[in-house]
């Protein structure tokens, strides 16, 4: 095995004696050769397999001959839009154009483009009529079947069609990517290669396809909205490995979408084998004049310690993509990735991160998992704790331990999130005291995202009263330690089923708290959620009941505006919405009060105006006399 970086070009294939590439990753981040990247993994893989691998990152999509660099590659080319789905790395969620894109050299905005996976799969077919090409990566994971696109507001069809491209894999993929190269390396067409979980495959009949539930069809599902609500829920069930069914899309009498049952979740040892391949660690050196890769700064010094997440948020793509079942890394595979960070030049002795999607998932929640799956028609959080759930935080209290215990690391924290309600399941608060004493940086974020019981319950969210527990602990427990840290939640504004009613009453909550928050994230259907599906289609998949969702811009900057009552600058906005909420109480000069009546408020402003003039004023005098 040879090491450094994998070529990108045809000089660095060269180089190391060979002729053609096995497969080409073409990917819409830079090459970044870490295991935080999506990239970096599947080729590492690939290579601890034998396979040769060439890489362009982030291709002139204007220009066919920029996915020419090595030639027509052996078996195949992989294709991924990168870590993030193309139209949410592009656009915030009033749809205008982000300025940076953090996965490009110097944060340049504009190196991929819009719908990333289909215009890369368009590219390759130009000159490659019949190589293979295999999608993969979350844009193509979440876009697998029929899906509502909220850039171009209107349900597409499954990515795999307007690719071109063969094969689609869903998930992490480790598993099915090594299935596939080994089907094609043994020279099985790639139109046969029907057959492997985790993957969705395109078929002109269904005389193969066994033991399927047939979904309703595409132009089904663009004719009833309740329609394709339905489809997705069927979709939402089948999500586990152990007992997914497989599904079929139909497109027309001779076009079908098959989506092949979930691939098993990696076992400790295949985890643990996935993270200690030979990466780099850091972004390809050509990258460096241009001012490196931004993204790198945010997991450099970070460990991942797990996969999958039962916490149930209805607007997360988690459960589609990574799953429920919890996947964990040994201690020794976290404490080596450790001290090898511990020996780069720029470490400071601080670990930034040991988690992953949330933190304080280390194990399955409860034992029979890994034999039956999770429930398909109950959460284990969700509407309140399973009475099966193992909430046992003991095994993740030791890795900390350890962590903290290597030679030069000073400060291990937590920031990838921790599930509160799951952390109140403890009865000893055991990680309650080692978090706030050991791995909190003075203020510990936490999403509790809404305080409306009508929202909560959309989002898959705990009760209010949970975190109002989980805040009186947590505070308790830094008094009896003798620290003061604080909590910084994260608030969500225009989720599905809030109206101005709930809204008024976030602010309120945020009133009594005495907290504004600097930014609030207005909800963003993002591919392939629940709240997605609720925004598109003005029901509840779970229960099919009529959800309120609020879709114009100016209803959501009035929701926004109301969590962010304190700023001058949303005045008009925040009396606007308390009249049409009919909170009218809520303006005057009681301490309940959010705002001041106009004449008053607009005689402060007039003050502060004056002031900042007065002081601009002063500046430039002082100025003048030096």
């Amino acid at each position: 095995m040879n090491g450094g970086f994998l070529p990108v070009s045809r000089k660095e294939m060269k180089e190391r004696g060979w002729d053609q590439v096995d497969f080409v990753y073409i990917s819409g981040d830079a090459y970044v050769d870490h295991p935080s990247f999506g990239h970096a993994i599947i080729t590492r893989l690939l290579e601890s397999r034998g396979y040769r691998v060439g890489i362009i990152a982030q291709p002139d999509w204007k220009t066919p001959d920029s996915v020419t660099v090595f030639g027509e590659p052996r078996l195949g080319f992989l294709v991924s839009a990168g870590n993030m789905d193309s139209m949410v790395n592009h656009y915030s969620v009033s749809k205008k154009r982000r300025k940076t894109d953090a996965y490009t050299p110097g944060g340049v905005m504009g190196k991929r483009p819009d719908y990333a996976c289909v215009v890369y799969g368009n590219l390759i077919r130009q000159t490659y009529k019949k190589t293979p090409v295999i999608l993969g990566g979350i844009e193509a994971s979440l876009r697998r079947m029929a899906h509502y696109d909220y850039w171009s507001d209107k349900l597409k069809r499954s990515l795999l069609l307007d690719s071109g491209a063969d094969i689609l894999s869903y998930g992490m993929g480790e598993h099915s990517i090594i299935e596939i190269a080994e089907a094609l390396d043994a020279g099985i067409p790639v139109e046969e290669i029907t057959y492997i979980n985790g993957t969705v495959v395109k078929a002109k009949n269904l005389d193969s396809v066994y033991d399927a539930e047939i979904l309703p069809s595409f132009e089904e599902l663009k004719a009833d909205r309740l329609t394709y609500a339905r489809s997705f829920y069927t979709q939402y069930l089948n999500t586990d490995a152990f007992n997914g069914k497989r599904l079929v899309e139909p497109y027309s009498d001779y076009l079908y979408v098959v989506q092949n049952p979930p691939a098993l979740p990696l076992t400790e040892i295949e985890m643990d084998d996935i993270y200690s391949l030979p990466y780099m660690r850091t972004y390809h050196p050509s990258y460096e004049a241009l001012g490196g890769v931004p993204a790198i700064s945010e997991i450099r010094f970070s460990l991942i310690s797990n996969r999958g997440c039962f916490g149930g948020c209805s607007f997360c793509a988690l459960t589609f993509h990574q799953g429920r079942i919890i996947q964990t890394r040994s201690h020794q595979s976290l404490l080596d990735e450790a001290r090898q960070i511990t020996k780069e030049k720029d470490f400071k002795g601080y670990i930034h991160d040991v988690g992953g999607p949330t933190a304080n998932f280390r194990h399955p929640s409860c034992k029979k998992q890994l034999k039956y799956g999770v429930c398909k028609n109950r959460q284990c959080l969700f509407p309140a704790p399973c009475k099966n759930l193992n909430a046992d935080h003991s095994d993740y209290v030791r890795l900390l331990k350890e962590l903290r215990a290597i030679p030069k690391v000073k400060k291990v924290f937590i920031r990838s999130g921790i599930r509160f309600d799951y952390l109140l399941k403890e009865e000893d608060r055991t990680f309650l005291r080692e978090l706030c004493e050991y791995h909190v940086s003075g203020q510990l974020k936490v999403a509790p995202e809404h305080v409306a019981a009508p929202v909560l319950s959309l989002m898959g969210k705990p009760e209010h009263k949970v975190y109002e527990q989980f805040t009186e602990e947590f505070y308790k427990m830094n008094k009896k330690i003798g620290k003061k840290q604080y909590l910084v939640p994260y608030l969500m504004s225009s989720h599905p089923g809030s109206t101005l009613k709930e809204a008024v009453e976030l602010a309120e909550y945020c009133r009594d708290l005495g907290y504004m928050p600097e930014q609030v994230q207005d909800f963003y259907p993002t591919p392939s959620t629940l709240s997605t599906c609720m925004y598109y289609t003005g029901v509840d998949p779970r229960t099919m009941k009529p959800v309120y969702v609020p879709k114009s811009p100016h209803e959501k900057a009035m929701q926004r505006a109301l969590i962010q009552y304190r700023n001058p600058e949303l005045y008009d906005l925040v009396s606007e919405a308390l009249h049409k909420a009919g909170r009218t109480d809520l303006i005057g000069f009681g301490p309940k009060c959010l705002i001041r009546p106009r004449k008053f408020a607009d005689q402060k402003k007039n003050e502060r105006e004056k002031n900042s003039s007065q002081k601009k004023k002063s500046i430039r005098n002082v100025h003048r006399k030096k």
